[in-house]
């Protein structure tokens, strides 16, 4: 939040920075809109569907790992961060998906994907349903409801979502002379009130100023907030790969599920090479012709 204070805080003049449609048919996309994001939006859902089903992940998880796949395959990764309509298609898809993903390892096997699963599991406890593998079968009332509920609710939020986006969007709206101490405020009143330290304060100080330098300097903000978001998980996951092999590292590429991941990880890393290698030799052709 300090590094995004810092860098807005150079934007000088009071200009406004975002444009806002009035009238709900200015708030829909136009079919260009929707024929330019129809695959990221389709690969955003199905990332959020099968990271939501993974115990613990969340949507904050899939929505970036759908933003970074989406950017790493497009052909026009330097729009991204502009606005560009792919780049909002996707995180926004695995954001909604990430809840109906969530609901498939508590309703199968009743472990809980994260907070509101969890707080969903114990009131079906406290009910006297026992979610799991039979649940389907002796409650299939409940099980079918529960689908059907998330239907009804996605739709009940786009009929009052949509007439209310310009009021949600008047907080933009805001001077920045009021809204940026907010922010500063908030991020420090939540810093210190987790630990009470007033060193993690100095700390969330210093990481400010560390992702203002790296904005300055063009790194990808993205990459290093998933790399944040994962890491803690990849390192607790990668202890227990290695304690159930007895400390042998090839347990994960021996198994088909690791194996094929590791695979497709490979792929979307070599994808934006191979793209710039067939830019690079285009542009030499070019130049030699």
């Amino acid at each position: 939040a300090i590094g995004e204070v810092l860098v807005n805080l150079e934007a000088r003049g009071g200009a406004e920075l975002f444009k806002f449609a009035k009238g709900l048919r200015n708030l829909l996309p136009t079919f260009e809109d929707l024929k330019a994001c129809r695959f990221a939006f389709l690969n955003g859902s199905l990332i959020g569907f099968f990271v939501g089903a993974l115990p613990g992940a969340g949507a904050t998880v899939a929505s970036f790992l759908s933003y970074g796949l989406e950017k790493a395959v497009s052909r026009h990764p330097e729009k991204f961060g502009t606005g560009v309509v792919e780049g909002v298609a996707a995180p926004e898809g695995a954001n909604n998906a990430d809840a109906g993903g969530a609901l498939v390892p508590l309703l199968t096997l009743g472990i809980p994907g994260g907070n509101t699963t969890a707080i969903l599991l114990g009131g079906l406890i406290l009910w006297g349903y026992k979610p799991g593998p039979l649940l389907i079968q002796e409650h299939p009332e409940l099980f079918w409801g529960l689908v059907a509920s998330m239907y009804i609710g996605n739709f009940l939020l786009l009929v009052l979502n949509l007439p209310l986006v310009p009021l949600f969007a008047q907080i933009l709206r805001l001077p920045y002379y009021v809204l940026y101490p907010l922010i500063i405020g908030i991020s420090i009143v939540g810093v210190y009130s987790v630990n009470n330290s007033l060193f993690d304060v100095w700390l969330m100080s210093l990481f400010g100023l560390l992702g203002y330098l790296l904005r300055k300097l063009d790194f990808p903000a993205a990459a290093l907030i998933l790399g944040m978001v994962l890491g803690d998980a990849l390192e607790r996951a990668m202890r227990q790969s290695l304690m159930m092999s007895q400390g042998d590292i090839t347990i994960l590429i021996s198994r088909p599920i690791s194996g094929t991941l590791l695979f497709l990880t490979a792929m979307i890393l070599c994808l934006p090479l191979v793209r710039n290698v067939r830019a690079w030799r285009a542009a030499a052709v070019e130049r030699e012709s």
